[in-house]
């Protein structure tokens, strides 16, 4: 018997990369194969204090952290200082932390370092040590797939090497079933800030080492759902939906603590009756906007679960439209943060008002619930094209002339997406087509255990 492998995972410092990894940590872990994941202190002391059981967490998953280089105060949301930050500082601990575990314990030694591919630098600090890597993308196929493409569109003269920014207006077409993506629709695109478009770019930019330096190339996808663009990828292994529910009680992976009674308010509402919505770890409304989403939640006159973060309007708490709250007491629930996986598999729930992150698109997806879709940022605008334009499986929300949603333009959507038996017969075929991938002989459990087969020899 050869010593027991032990896999080293690194994500982005972001919640919606720290989540896939985790769940894929747990995956991993139940094959027998020791985990330590290494988080940036920062994220580490919120990870630790959202769980709600450090001790069981830690018996399966090692937690580790290292420097992001930024005192406890420094503003993290500050994409241009964290970033120059992080890449100036965690490759030089990563690597102390690898030596320290691989001189403690000559049976303990790490076999494999598995790295989000936005974090490119880890990929390389384990190519220097002689260490196999692995790069994780937390994206789907298809913004993989452009992303990869970078240096041939530069070349080409459609993107500025600088800010990403397209030189003309000709959408780009990586193939037939891939939705196109325009100007302002890359996952870079930040036409209202272009410092912070050019620190995307950059994260991008970080992606491309991933190609060459890794053995293999993981992906939370379905080959079914996009084979377009997972055969536009050398060594892509799509294994998802990666699936907490799958394998675990607790989930650790969150940033803050889950509001565990949603679970029995929707074990009270009628089946099929309720809107979800939830704009992930990150989106951001105007005040004005918010009260335009709470009215136009209210209009609709239906059973409503809210996630709303304690930083969700103008990064600040938000505050509720004049008699709201009192309007809404007995057929509303809102929260601060929630357990995504099992409020979208409860019978309960009719449709998720998202911002179409690839975590909550693949976790829809893999329960069957269709999406009314309002995206922030990034890839959220592609993944949109996918949701409404290729799958059919939701409906977006228009903004008008200012960039603004009314909540009569809600309330519309939402009555139009519930009454779409259509939409509904769709996200149930891809729920199937799902469910099956990681079945036993499906597409995704077949990648997963080759990966599996391959870390243990």
């Amino acid at each position: 018997m050869g010593r027991r492998p032990h896999v080293l995972i690194i994500p982005f410092p972001a919640q919606g990369h720290v989540t896939p990894l985790m769940k894929f940590a747990y995956q991993i872990s139940d094959h027998g194969i020791k985990v330590t994941f290494v988080n940036s202190d920062f994220i580490h002391e919120k990870l630790v204090a959202a769980l709600p059981d450090e001790d069981e967490a830690r018996s399966r998953i090692g937690l580790a952290s290292i420097p992001d280089g930024l005192g406890p105060g420094e503003d993290r949301k500050d994409l241009v200082k964290s970033t120059d930050s992080i890449l100036r500082v965690m490759p030089g601990h990563l690597k102390e932390l690898i030596e320290k575990v691989n001189n403690s314990n000559d049976d303990e030694k790490i076999t494999c370092v598995i790295a989000d591919t936005t974090v490119g630098w880890a990929l390389e600090v384990a190519e220097k040590m002689g260490i196999q890597s692995v790069a994780f993308c937390p994206c789907g196929p298809g913004t993989l797939a452009l992303v990869f493409d970078i240096p041939r569109l530069i070349e080409a003269g459609h993107v500025n090497g600088i800010d990403g920014s397209l030189l003309n207006e000709e959408l780009i077409c990586l193939a037939k079933d891939i939705p196109a993506f325009s100007s302002n629709r890359l996952p870079w695109s930040c036409p209202s800030d272009l410092t912070v478009q050019e620190i995307l770019f950059r994260l991008a930019l970080q992606c491309i080492p991933a190609k060459n330096l890794s053995n293999w190339l993981l992906c939370n996808s379905v080959y079914e759902l996009d084979s377009s663009a997972c055969d536009l990828i050398p060594n892509i292994l799509p294994i998802g939906p990666l699936l907490a529910s799958n394998h675990m009680g607790h989930y650790t992976g969150n940033f803050w603590p889950e509001d565990s009674t949603c679970i029995s308010w929707l074990d009270n509402q009628p089946a099929g009756s309720v809107i979800y919505v939830a704009f992930g770890s990150l989106a951001i409304l105007s005040q004005n906007q918010f009260n335009e989403l709470a009215l136009g939640i209210e209009l609709v006159s239906r059973p409503f679960l809210w996630v709303v973060r304690s930083d969700f309007t103008n990064g600040s708490a938000a505050e509720y439209p004049d008699g709201f709250i009192e309007r809404v007491a007995e057929h509303g629930k809102i929260v601060s943060w929630a357990p995504q996986e099992k409020l979208l598999a409860h019978p309960s729930v009719a449709c998720f008002l998202s911002h179409c992150g690839w975590n909550s698109t693949m976790e829809g997806i893999g329960m069957g619930v269709p999406f009314l879709c309002w995206p922030y940022f990034a890839d959220q605008f592609h993944n949109q094209s996918y949701i409404c334009d290729k799958w059919k499986v939701g409906l977006g929300l228009n903004p008008d002339e200012n960039g603004f949603i009314s909540r009569h333009e809600i309330k519309k959507k939402i009555e139009m997406l519930v009454s779409d038996d259509g939409i509904k017969a769709n996200a149930e075929k891809l729920k199937e087509m799902a469910r099956k991938s990681i079945s036993e002989g499906g597409s995704s459990y077949r990648n997963f255990k080759t990966f599996i087969e391959a870390m243990k020899h």
